[in-house]
This record gives C-alpha cells, structure tokens and sequence, in this order.
C-alpha cells in the first residue's frame, strides 16, 4: 500500500482463504474457510508499524489483524488466537509473560537445493568446521553481517538479552527479553523477517529450518513461560516464603496434558521432525525436570520471582503466535481444573509411554484432529483449517522421492 493510502486510512482487505494457504501456494477445499472466499481486512497494529532499516527505499511494514468485517478477529488468524488466550488469563486476574530463545543458521547462497548447505567462507578466507560453540570469536568472518543485524535491531526497537554461537556449524542464537506474549511474539516474527533480508544484502542466507543439517543439532524456539498477577506482578509460581505453589504445579499439568494434541502446532513441518527424532537437547516428550534440558519441560534454575516453564518442543520453523497461544492455552487449562502433573524425571531416564509425543507430521496431524482440547480452545473452524492445510503439505511431500530413497532402495531386488 502507498504511504498515502496507509496514512489517509484506507481499509486494506484480503480473501479470507489467504489465511490458510500452505507453504508451497495451493489452499485447502473452500469449505474451510467459506465458500464465497470472502474479505478480512486487515488493522494494523498502532505499536507495530515500522520504518525498515535495511531497505535504501523508503519502506515500512505494518503488523495487522485479521478481523471479520463485521468488526471481530478472525478465528483463522494465528495472532488473534494469541489475543483470546491473553484475554482468558485477564478474565482471571492474571497476565502470562513469555520470552523466546531463537536458534538459526547462517549458510552461503545455496541455489541447487539438492545439495547440502554450507557455512559461508568468513574474511579469513574459510568456511566454519563447527568448532566454534559458544566462542567469542566466533562470528568474526560475519562481523559486518551481524552488525548491521544488531543495528537494525535497535531501529526496530528489539531488545536482545544475549547472543550465542550455538553447537552447529554457523549455527546461532538470540535470547528476546522477557514480556508480554503478543509483543514476543511480534518481536519473534520481526527478528526472522529482519534476519532473512539483512543476510541477502550481505550475500548470504538464513535458515530457519528446524534441521536443516544432518549430523548437526537443530534449531530450536524454546517458549519460557511464567503468570503474573495483573494487580501486583507477583508470580504466582512462587508463595512468600519462595516455595513453589499449586498454581505451578497445575500450569505443568495443563502443558503434559496438551503437548501430545498440539505437537503439529508447535511442530508443523514435515523436517520439524527430523529435528525431534534426532535429539540434541531437542526432547520429544512431556516430561518434566528441573534443569534438565532431556525433558520437554524443563524448570530453569532460578530465584523465587523468576520461576518459569520452558517449553523445550518449539522449533525455529513453529509460527510464533500460535506455538505462544498453544503453550499458553495448555497451561491456563491445566490452572482452571487443577491438573497434577506426573513426578519429575532427574538424570537419565526413559520416556513413559503417556509421555511420548507425535514423531512424524502425519502421526502429530492424526493426534490432533481427534484432539478434544484443541478444538474447546482453539475453535474447530481452527484446528480444522490448519489440518487441511497441513494435510496439503504433506502430499506435496510424498509427492517427491528422495536422493535416499534413490541411492539405497534403486539397487534392492
């Protein structure tokens, strides 16, 4: 839209159907978003309008709702879910505060996507090995890269906590600080949008796969979860005397009873699974632990006012409003009926089987639509919608055959 259109405030509407187009273009049957395909419009979000730092033309992007016409929020739109499950906490007296951790690759241009990616070759003149966890040193080949990422991060108002080399090669990580979930998870969508159009300016690419390399951990978008109440901030995961309370307890119970149903929410790739499959510190299960990253769930150490749940299931490739409002709603439902959650796991362990989790797209798709609870909270216009186009996907997949499947079965009898 012209900066004029957008300032003069003229309505920008789109097809209601845009909201569940799948990856590759191609939307599901009509019926699940209504057969006259009619129009939202789409509200920008007054604190969410900003001037891009890294485009030389005068740009701006604008996040928006999606509303119905007649004035309310779409049930297809993956923020306006957040915005309801933000405003049942409310209804309690309660505000949730999350904050994300954001793993990502930085690869070379890779025009032949049947060939691996590759680190980019740094101002020393060679590509990283994968020695360089957690170093100092590091990013130095991606000096003027992460520079400018760091800069426009500030432009765009994004506050960083802390940024890491991760364990894979070119591998990274940013911790967002802590706050309101629908403003981590605006600024969550900003950083991948941000991070993709700085690394073609600088000749290279980002990659927000869950598992983009084999033989390499997988990138991760863990959720730290922690509620407040409204009046006074205080964390009712913690009593006066610093213990933890029923309300913690109930929140873990909430998380282990929906994340079997909305695992293809926080997993909703078809590679989200080789990254689960292959476990670095990436558990498939709903455990519970305190600091032990082999748990799905898993209790940071920390003081009394800081005590939290991290979500541990997310990938880098989840949608951050609803990998946000599946958590959330998961641990709001187990608050509202008391929900016990098992005991925890120290050490090493082995999963229960009411524990394990979906591994595969089509197993995690199958669990939810016949999932109860995803449907109470999330609607059944919803979960409907996003399994048909989901469901989309995974044809499309199956349509191909892999260089695998070529190389090892082409020579069996």
């Amino acid at each position: 839209m012209t900066a004029e259109g957008f300032l003069e405030g003229r309505r920008l509407q789109m097809a209601r159907g845009v909201l569940l187009q799948c990856i590759m273009g191609g939307y599901p049957p009509s019926r699940f978003y209504g057969s006259d395909d009619g129009d939202l419009a789409l509200v920008a979000d007054p604190k969410q309008i900003h001037r891009l730092p890294w485009s030389q033309q005068p740009r701006a992007l604008a996040i928006c709702d999606a509303d119905e016409l007649t004035g309310e929020s779409s049930r297809l739109s993956t923020r306006g879910q957040l915005k309801t499950v933000i405003a049942r906490y409310a209804a309690l007296g309660l505000a949730p505060v999350v904050a994300t951790e954001l793993e990502f690759f930085v690869f070379a241009p890779d025009p032949d996507p049947t060939q691996p990616f590759q680190p980019p070759v740094g101002l020393d003149g060679r590509r990283e090995d994968g020695h360089s966890a957690f170093s100092i040193s590091s990013n130095n080949g991606l000096r003027p890269f992460f520079s400018e990422v760091y800069a426009c991060m500030a432009a765009l108002g994004l506050p960083r906590d802390t940024f890491m080399h991760e364990m894979g090669v070119s591998q990274f990580e940013i911790n967002l600080l802590h706050g309101d979930p629908l403003l981590l998870a605006d600024q969550t969508f900003l950083f991948k949008h941000l991070l993709k159009e700085v690394a073609l300016k600088h000749g290279l690419t980002v990659v927000c796969m869950a598992k983009p390399l084999a033989h390499t951990p997988g990138s991760s978008m863990h959720i730290h979860q922690s509620v407040v109440e409204l009046d006074s901030g205080r964390n009712v995961f913690s009593d006066a005397a610093g213990e933890p309370t029923a309300a913690f307890r109930h929140f873990i119970g909430g998380q282990q009873a929906g994340m079997a149903d909305f695992t293809a929410l926080f997993a909703p790739n078809v590679n989200s699974y080789q990254r689960l499959c292959h476990p670095f510190a990436s558990p498939n299960n709903a455990c519970w632990s305190h600091d032990n990253r082999s748990a799905g769930l898993r209790i940071p150490a920390s003081s009394p006012v800081a005590r939290r749940v991290e979500n541990r299931l997310p990938g880098a490739d989840a949608n951050p409003y609803l990998a946000i409002a599946a958590s959330l709603a998961a641990g709001l439902y187990g608050i509202e009926n008391r929900l016990e959650p098992s005991a925890a796991i120290q050490g090493e362990f082995e999963v229960p089987d009411n524990l394990s989790l979906p591994c595969t797209l089509h197993a995690a798709l199958e669990r939810l639509k016949r999932s109860h609870l995803a449907k109470e909270l999330f609607g059944t216009e919803f979960i409907e919608g996003y399994i048909a186009s989901k469901t989309l996907e995974l044809t499309s997949f199956f349509d191909e055959i892999t260089p695998w499947e070529r190389r090892v079965l082409a020579a069996q009898a």
